[in-house]
């Protein structure tokens, strides 16, 4: 008897978001070394170790913010967390996303999931805004991942950072969350 046909959709294995715990470190270290030694979606010239990576999550925890952990196939895929825009008190309702996506997923879903599930969470916690800071305007993948789930651009700083021997300009993207701007908050 002939085997049924494969349908294509059901070879991907599932993807899996979770919120981070420390036995991520390892893997949250090794991509973002990678990001910091080879790209430019950071500006920090220095690879930070695991305990460094470690005190950073623990403080995004602690603050209340979602962090989290994508899986496809029981392995690491990506990361991604909500942190506080800036710490003056006015901003209190606004948070900056961070995305990383693993290189052997890139374009699998992964980032857009990571991120409408930050999205989510933020709006849960009655934030009213989420910013975007994406590391130079070559960065189109990320733009284009912000623009696909509401962020517009608001401004490009020219020449803001300085990395791998050129500068670098940054993009701001902004989206609202939940009501945004048009009621008090909570």
């Amino acid at each position: 008897m002939p085997s049924p046909p494969i349908n294509s959709l059901d070879a991907i294995p599932a993807l899996h978001l979770r919120s981070a715990v420390a036995a991520d470190l390892a893997p949250i270290t090794a991509l973002y070394a990678q990001e910091v030694r080879d790209h430019v979606a950071t500006y920090e010239y220095d690879e930070p170790d695991q305990a460094e990576m470690t005190r950073r999550w623990q403080a995004v925890v602690a603050q209340g913010y979602p962090y989290l952990v994508a899986e496809r196939g029981g392995r690491f895929a990506g990361y991604a967390y909500a942190s506080s825009y800036r710490t003056r008190e006015g901003y209190r309702w606004t948070v900056e996303d961070t995305v990383y996506v693993h290189p052997e997923f890139v374009g699998q879903g992964i980032g857009r999931a990571l991120l409408q599930r930050l999205i989510d969470d933020c709006t849960a916690l009655g934030l009213r805004q989420m910013v975007a800071v994406v590391g130079d305007v070559t960065n189109v993948a990320s733009i284009a991942l912000h623009e696909r789930l509401g962020f517009r651009t608001v401004g490009v700083f020219q020449g803001l950072g300085r990395k791998h021997g050129r500068w670098l300009d940054t993009v701001q993207m902004q989206r609202p969350l939940g009501p945004g701007r048009d009621t008090e908050p909570a």
